[in-house]
């Protein structure tokens, strides 16, 4: 038997708590100004609905929460341009902030070692009055 047989479950309040003690997370302001700074990739994993009815933040890139892992590896086969190395700077962005801190995670086990997300989510940059732009029709 593997050790992961004997090991306690954990909910996922704590997963959450456990995963973002790994690396310090960024609010609203901090990812547009590291953003406007081109020292930060922000990365858009919220579902089709959700930007079409919340709009889109500028210059965000879109990758389904699904593809993310292969979209952001430099050393994947199926990367994004943008994925140039594990230095980069990744500012995941879900709706609210949570989904967004499991993915963060999983970047940090790719070696993007400056991956994080943002407090909040979209909803906290909309409530900071943060540049959001409509989906095209």
């Amino acid at each position: 038997m593997s050790d992961t047989t004997h090991r306690q479950p954990v909910g996922i309040d704590a997963l959450l708590e456990r995963v973002r003690s790994g690396y310090r997370r960024v609010d609203a302001r901090e990812a547009h100004q590291e953003a406007l700074a081109g020292e930060a990739l922000l990365v858009d994993i919220r579902y089709a609905a959700l930007r079409e009815r919340d709009g889109l933040i500028p210059g965000a890139v879109v990758v389904e929460r699904n593809e993310l892992e292969w979209r952001l590896d430099p050393r994947g086969s199926h990367r994004l341009p943008e994925a140039t190395g594990h230095d980069l700077r990744v500012v995941v962005i879900c709706n609210e902030g949570y989904a967004s801190s499991l993915a963060a995670a999983s970047l940090h086990q790719l070696g993007l070692h400056r991956a994080t997300d943002l407090v909040g989510g979209f909803q906290a940059w909309r409530a900071e009055g943060l540049p959001v732009e409509p989906t095209a029709s």
